[in-house]
C-alpha cells in the first residue's frame, strides 16, 4: 500500500521507517506467493499491474477491518463497550442504585446495562455461572467464590392506606404493627418480606398475620390502597406515588445493601461499575469496606 501511493519502495521505506531493500524483498516475497506480479519497476519507481490494482483494493479493506477490530477490541478492553449484566432487588424509582445506573450510563454510552430482576438465590447462582456480572442485593449474602462489598443502607418503611390511623404517626415501631394484617407478594422480594415480619413481630410473642398475593409491587400497592392489609418496602420505593397509598419509615430499621459478583468475572465494564459505585459510596459517606471473599 505504502509504495503504490508513493510509487516507488524508496519511498515507501521512509514512510514506513524501514530499508528499501526490505520493501523490494518483501514485495518480491508477497508476488511469489500469490503468483503474480504486483508492479512494474522502472528507473522512476513502480507502477501497480493489473493484478496489483485488484489486490490493492482487497488489501486496503482488509487493513481498515484489522484497524476497526484493534479499535472495537481496545474499547471493550477498556470496559468502553459491551454489556454489563445486573441482577437487582431494589427498586430503581431512587435512591443509590438509580444513581449509580445514571452515572454509569451517562459516562460509558458505548455499555449497554442488561437488567435483571430476581430473588438472591437466583441472582447468586447466575452470578457463579458467569450469566450474570453483578447483583445489588441486602443484608450480607454469602456466596462460594464471590466477593462482595457493602455500598449503602436504606431506611425499612410501612406501606399504609392513606385513611389509616398510623399515617398519623411520623414513625412507626414494631409494637404498633402487633395486631395488625400484612400484605406480600409471592414473587420477589415477597418472599424476604415474610421472613422479616415473621422473624421481628415473633419477637414480640406475635403470631403475625401476613398473606400472600399473587401480584406484582404495584398491584401489591393497590390493594394496600383499598385497605387489604399492610406491608413493607425499601427507601428506593417510596419515590413510586400511588393514589391512596402513604409511607412511614419504620424505627430503627435499616437494609444495608451490597454488590456482589465473581472475581473470576473479567467483563471490564464490571470493573468500571464496581469502581465507580465505590467512589460513589465513599462520596456518599458509606466508606464500603474492601473486598470481601464469601
Amino acid at each position: 500500500m505504502a509504495a503504490a501511493e508513493r510509487g516507488s519502495f524508496r519511498g515507501a521505506a521512509r514512510a514506513l521507517d524501514v530499508q528499501e531493500s526490505a520493501i523490494s524483498r518483501r514485495i518480491r516475497d508477497l508476488e511469489d506467493e500469490i503468483g503474480a506480479a504486483l508492479f512494474i519497476r522502472h528507473h522512476g519507481g513502480v507502477n501497480l499491474t493489473h493484478a496489483g490494482q485488484r489486490f490493492l483494493v482487497r488489501a486496503r479493506k482488509a487493513i481498515r477491518q484489522v484497524g476497526h477490530a484493534a479499535i472495537d477490541a481496545g474499547a471493550f478492553g477498556r470496559g468502553e463497550s459491551g454489556v454489563v449484566r445486573i441482577g437487582i432487588f431494589t427498586s430503581l424509582a431512587s435512591g443509590f442504585l438509580a444513581d449509580l445506573l445514571r452515572a454509569y450510563v451517562a459516562g460509558n454510552p458505548g455499555v449497554r446495562p442488561d437488567i435483571v430482576e430476581g430473588g438472591p438465590s437466583d441472582h447468586i447462582t447466575a452470578i457463579q455461572r458467569h450469566q450474570t456480572d453483578v447483583a445489588f442485593l441486602t443484608g450480607e449474602p454469602v456466596a462460594d467464590e464471590c466477593d462482595r462489598i457493602h455500598l449503602w443502607n436504606e431506611r425499612v418503611y410501612v406501606a399504609l392506606p392513606s385513611n389509616h390511623e398510623l399515617t398519623l404517626k411520623d414513625e412507626i415501631s414494631w409494637a404498633d404493627l402487633r395486631e395488625r394484617h400484612f400484605i406480600v407478594s409471592e414473587a420477589d422480594p415477597g418472599p424476604e418480606i415474610h421472613d422479616y415480619l415473621v422473624k421481628h413481630l415473633a419477637e414480640l410473642g406475635h403470631h403475625p398475620s401476613v398473606e400472600r398475593q399473587g401480584v406484582g409491587r404495584d398491584n401489591l400497592m393497590h390493594l394496600v390502597a383499598i385497605g387489604r392489609g399492610l406491608t413493607l418496602t425499601s427507601e428506593a420505593t417510596t419515590a413510586a406515588r400511588f393514589p391512596g397509598v402513604v409511607y412511614r419509615p419504620l424505627a430503627g430499621e435499616i437494609l444495608p445493601f451490597c454488590a456482589i459478583w465473581s472475581p473470576q468475572n473479567d467483563n471490564p465494564a464490571l470493573r468500571r461499575l464496581l469502581s465507580l459505585a465505590r467512589i460513589m459510596s465513599s462520596v456518599a459517606g458509606h466508606h464500603p469496606d474492601g473486598e470481601i471473599s464469601s
